[in-house]
């Protein structure tokens, strides 16, 4: 995969090519890692032009063999440790939140990209959002903070609470609380 070549094919292009139409072969691995903070690195330094790594993610994707970067014609997988992509910005406008990715992927906090819980690779549970193409986006520290402060108790039954927050019509949780950590809280009437 030509970086340069790669450059002036997508000049210009403000949209996400149609990644799930290309299906080449996989063509091996690229020394190109995604780390848990959403910063872009090649051969072990952070990528130097931070065009570069925006190209790159609109090519992204994940399938069956992992993160790979799309073309029509090559396929390369790459190292992600946790997620590619981060939120890292949140507003709340037309009855939902809206979530906005280190690439300016803007995504509608909604049923078809719900806020889920998944363990990141030191064991905590924590949210994730849809994106596109396989990927999801971590929440960025103040994000995850934004969310918290309009979340609410919702009773989940069996002595756990989840702390929720609403958005076009669904809740989606942000964490869960056990028995012994709800001392003192109770949840949201009407849950």
């Amino acid at each position: 995969m030509n970086i340069d070549r790669l450059l002036d094919y997508r000049q210009g292009a403000s949209s996400i090519p149609p990644l799930d139409d290309w299906q080449p072969a996989l063509s091996g691995d690229m020394d190109i890692r995604i780390d848990a903070q959403g910063g872009w690195w090649h051969e072990g330094a952070p990528f130097a032009r931070a065009s570069v790594a925006r190209l790159l993610s609109t090519l992204l994707r994940h399938d069956a063999e992992g993160y790979c970067l799309v073309t029509p014609i090559e396929r390369w997988r790459i190292k992600v440790d946790d997620r590619p992509l981060v939120a890292v910005e949140a507003d709340f406008h037309d009855d939902a939140w809206w979530l906005t990715t280190q690439f300016d992927d803007v995504v509608r906090l909604d049923a078809e990209h719900p806020l889920t819980l998944s363990e990141t690779p030191q064991g905590d549970q924590v949210p994730e959002i849809a994106v596109r193409f396989g990927l999801a986006a971590r929440l960025h520290r103040h994000v995850y903070y934004q969310l918290a402060e309009a979340a609410e108790l919702r009773d989940e039954g069996a002595g756990r609470q989840a702390l929720s927050v609403y958005s076009a019509g669904h809740w989606h949780p942000i964490g869960y609380l056990e028995g012994h950590e709800l001392d003192g809280l109770s949840p949201s009437e009407g849950s």
